[in-house]
């Protein structure tokens, strides 16, 4: 068996940024991970998204099963997704006996500056800049965003540089791998 990290905030929390770190630590350590990175899987699932509930909760299903697929083919995982609704998080909670949840924190004015002045990368550019403008679906703006609640680990990234909420989350990662190999010995 194996495990998985969910990191959730808002957009422009940092969740892509301290995802890459934790994996690119445990792989300095030799240690295997994949992420799971929801904007880059949504450009395949989802083409030309529309952000509907519909389609969001396909996205986050497909996002959660996959998830539980590659940890029980015994691949660690790191999921960096929003999932504004904290149903899609604890569905995947249910259906990976090693999960966290890592709640990042961040103002949202920082999360807006943020995101307008990110690499342009997988996630959709101007995500706040339709925001409460009729027809938006922006987690935290136009939809509730639902944090944890209760994260494993929970990050205010506007306190944590990302070296070190990269390290908390490898940290966390690791004591996730020690219960994975005292349940094996145990068995």
């Amino acid at each position: 068996m194996s495990w998985a990290i969910w990191i959730t905030g808002p957009p422009g929390s940092g969740k892509s940024s301290v995802a890459r770190a934790a994996a690119s630590l445990l792989r300095a350590r030799g240690e295997r991970v994949t992420v799971l990175e929801l904007d880059a899987i949504r450009e395949k699932i989802t083409p030309v998204p529309q952000y509907t509930d519909t389609e969001r909760d396909l996205v986050y299903r497909a996002l959660g099963y996959m998830a539980a697929t590659l940890v029980e083919a015994g691949v660690p995982v790191i999921v960096d997704a929003t999932a504004h609704r904290r149903a899609w998080r604890d569905a995947a909670r249910a259906a990976i006996p090693r999960f966290a949840e890592v709640q990042l924190s961040c103002p949202l004015d920082v999360c807006r500056e943020r995101e307008r002045t990110r690499p342009r990368g997988h996630a959709p550019a101007g995500i706040y800049a339709g925001a409460g403008k009729p027809g938006a679906t922006v987690p935290g703006v136009d939809v509730a965003y639902e944090p944890a609640l209760a994260a494993e680990l929970t990050i205010d990234t506007t306190v944590d540089d990302v070296a070190t909420a990269g390290a908390k989350v490898a940290a966390l990662a690791a004591r996730l791998a020690a219960s994975d190999a005292c349940m094996s010995r145990a068995s």
